[in-house]
């Protein structure tokens, strides 16, 4: 036997421990989609980045797309190709569907994520049409907003994935017509990089959904606005904190607030740092580089590249963390120390 407030002598709960769940309209939670929802996809893209298997950036709201406004564009930190979010608090329709295309038109993204609160059926259909249609570099998703609570615990996001791509029909269709769609290079870019999430996936499960790079870098998200990436060429390795977010000051703003901690980065790294502000560009960023040459045809050349990549991308984030991590994206150089950022 077992009583309701204690587990069964077989390890199994008692069922008169568990809670009730109860769905929430997402109107009951953001009122609006432009005012609440879309601020709160922007500063919780690990949300739907789970979802979706992806190291996602979500970086900017209302981007313009000619006369129209995009409700958020980001990047899929991984490999760089940008990624774009409709979104609607209610059933999906035909304006939301025809406003999709259109954005993805004037941004050219990879990947195309409409959310909404329910779908119909045809627009399931519609989804898993485009995503037979297009090829293997589009991909289309089409994602539920659920809002559930136990008892009385705080409302929680459950988003729920009712379409998305079939990733092996088109690698299968792209494979016929283009041998893979890769060069040599590319195929052994992507198996390098692939062995280094393996072992990096293995050490550090969080730092990244990330699947493999077909180039010399490969990135993973520092937060909003801000990726760590990791770069492997013909001269050098290097690991480096970008500040890559949509609004040039506000990455200046941010470094130079790294900038402010540099003492305590450095006592915390036994590896050379770069800072640089990267003037006249619009991103800036904290780098460690080590003169290790990759001849990417030449595998005994993997194994040092590796090893120096992962030890340093480790001590990186560790120095990053002495110094009190990153400002948050929105706030101007000045806010940083008005509103007790870093305690």
């Amino acid at each position: 036997m077992c009583s309701a407030t204690r587990v069964c002598q077989n390890g199994e709960m008692s069922q008169h421990n568990l809670g009730r769940i109860s769905i929430i309209h997402p109107r009951d939670i953001w009122q609006n989609e432009a005012v609440d929802f879309t601020p709160w996809l922007l500063d919780n893209a690990d949300v739907l980045a789970e979802l979706l298997g992806m190291d996602l950036s979500l970086d900017h709201a209302e981007h313009p797309v000619g006369d129209f406004s995009l409700d958020i564009i980001g990047r899929d930190v991984t490999t760089g190709k940008t990624v774009i979010v409709e979104n609607q608090l209610e059933e999906s329709d035909h304006l939301h569907l025809g406003q999709i295309l259109t954005y993805a038109a004037g941004t050219d993204p990879q990947t195309i994520v409409w959310v909404a609160h329910s779908f119909r059926p045809e627009h399931r259909e519609a989804i898993a049409w485009l995503n037979e249609r297009t090829d293997q570099d589009t991909r289309f998703f089409a994602v539920e907003i659920q809002v559930v609570r136990i008892g009385d615990s705080p409302p929680a996001p459950n988003f729920k994935l009712v379409a998305q791509p079939n990733d092996w029909a088109k690698t299968v269709r792209a494979s016929s017509v283009a041998k893979g769609g890769l060069s040599d290079r590319q195929r052994l870019y992507k198996e390098f990089w692939e062995s280094v999430l393996v072992e990096i996936k293995a050490r550090h499960r969080d730092w990244t959904r990330g699947e493999t790079s077909r180039t010399n870098w490969i990135g993973m998200s520092a937060g909003r606005g801000a990726n760590w990436i990791l770069n492997a060429s013909t001269t050098s390795v290097a690991v480096m904190l970008n500040f890559e977010g949509d609004s040039s000051e506000n990455n200046a703003a941010r470094y130079q607030a790294l900038l402010q901690h540099k003492q305590a980065f450095e006592d915390a790294i036994d590896l050379p740092v770069e800072w640089d502000p990267m003037e006249g560009y619009k991103s800036a960023r904290v780098a460690t580089y080590r003169d290790l040459s990759l001849d990417i045809t030449q595998r005994d050349d993997w194994n040092p590249a590796k090893t120096w990549l992962i030890s340093a991308s480790e001590k990186m984030r560790s120095a990053l963390e002495a110094a009190g991590g990153v400002a948050p994206p929105s706030m101007a150089l000045g806010d940083v120390e008005d509103l007790g950022w870093r305690g």
